[in-house]
């Protein structure tokens, strides 16, 4: 038992760590207009909710490893819930302070169009139905000083995946909420799910409990507010991913305890299932729109159990600097997921701006604002962007979040640790 507590998954810190940067490059390659140059990069790229998916699943997968013991939990609920907080909240702070400082920064540049509307009040109505003629602009909002406050509430507290009509501030925040719940459920849902016994029945039935939502909403014909926005991060909707990865571990480690891991052609065949279900997927995109919601909600999940199970069957390498780079990856992979977007506003302002700067824009900004805002952003700058991305998520992780949780732990009752 105590050896299981010390094994570490590389495989699945790589997993993280690049399904992290898939929702980076997810959210902002569209911004290069390569669709006609590169179709086929930008279908590949265009699945950005397998990523969120998987790293729920993911989630349960690693927090029923680390944490459960023989069906038990190995230390005290308090002493989770703190460690989990303590992990999340510093980087939900940073997040926003960061955010608001480039909001801020943006803001005052004020490139045409779209940056002059940059401000905490402003909103994009979650929706999935034909904007026709209408166009975004007829989805755009501006918060009033109550709803402002709703929100500021709902962020300060990890509640904001609970509002389904638009999301706040930093749009990707959500999965940080999203994930906060499932760490409440976690010590009263995984002992027993650890103690199944028919395990893949267990995992059929959440795949199929996990349908119904957009199974009704595609009855209903409604894919506009709040249905989009409910199926999209409302945590009680999107928990069936987590319990699956909890239960999923616990097959994991039912089979890999009896010595019965998957044989090289099992595993080939279950990569050429993942592979297949992905490719599916971008197919199907192209097809009706409720295809969008199933395959958002459930029909993708057992590529994704697949694909954990494939990664934590990874051995790990006798090099110990490259397993120390697999773990810090590992940990930069939720700062990715919350950081990328205010950094790419940044940078890519900041290449806009940098083309057209010259000494005549301290005499007339306005009209190098809009000389700015017509420049087209250089694909060969995106993969700077993308390393500097990383190296802020690895920095934020082990300089600002890591010690932060630690002064937090410190302040926190952490009474009646159960002993592994």
């Amino acid at each position: 038992m105590e050896q299981r507590g010390k094994e570490h998954f590389i495989g699945l810190e790589w997993l993280r760590f690049l399904l992290g940067l898939y929702i980076v490059v997810f959210h902002t390659l569209h911004t290069y207009k390569l669709k006609e140059k590169a179709p086929w990069l930008m279908d590949m790229v265009g699945v950005g909710f397998f990523a969120t998916s998987s790293f729920f699943v993911l989630s349960g997968f690693l927090l029923a490893h680390v944490y459960c013991r023989n069906g038990e939990l190995r230390e005290a609920a308090t002493s989770f819930w703190a460690k989990r907080f303590s992990n999340l909240y510093p980087l939900h702070v940073f997040s926003l302070l960061l955010t608001f400082s480039v909001l801020t920064i943006i803001n005052y540049l004020g490139l045409p169009p779209d940056d002059v509307k940059a401000t905490v009040r402003f909103v994009v109505y979650d929706t999935n139905v034909d904007l026709g003629e209408a166009g975004r602009a007829s989805i755009e909002h501006y918060m009033s000083n109550g709803e402002l406050l709703v929100n500021s509430l709902l962020q300060i507290f990890m509640l904001q995946a609970w509002n389904p009509f638009y999301l706040t501030f930093n749009a990707p925040l959500w999965s940080i909420s999203t994930l906060f719940f499932f760490y409440l459920t976690f010590p009263f849902a995984a002992p027993y799910l650890m103690r199944v016994k028919h395990k893949i029945l267990w995992l059929s039935a959440l795949m199929l409990i996990y349908l119904v939502p957009p199974l009704l909403v595609i009855w209903n014909g409604d894919y506009g507010m709040p249905f989009t926005g409910m199926l999209h991060r409302m945590p009680i909707i999107r928990i069936p991913e987590f319990f699956a990865g909890i239960v999923s571990y616990a097959l994991f480690r039912q089979l890999r305890d009896s010595g019965r891991d998957p044989k090289f052609m099992v595993r080939i065949l279950m990569a050429l299932f993942v592979m297949l279900c992905f490719l599916g997927a971008i197919w199907l995109l192209k097809g009706e729109r409720y295809w969008y919601f199933l395959l958002h909600n459930g029909l993708l999940l057992p590529a994704q159990l697949m694909l954990i199970y494939l990664c934590a069957l990874a051995g790990a390498p006798h090099s110990e600097w490259f397993n120390n780079w697999s773990r810090r990856l590992g940990a930069a992979s939720l700062p990715l997921f919350v950081l990328h977007v205010p950094v790419f506003v940044l940078f890519s302002r900041s290449e806009k701006i940098l083309n057209v700067l010259s000494i005549e824009c301290l005499q007339n900004w306005n009209s190098c604002a809009v000389q700015a805002s017509e420049q087209t952003l250089s694909i060969w700058f995106y993969p700077l962007f993308l390393l500097m991305t990383v190296i802020l998520c690895i920095w934020s992780m082990e300089q600002a979040v890591v010690p932060t949780r630690k002064w937090i732990l410190k302040r926190l009752p952490l009474t009646a640790i159960k002993q592994s």
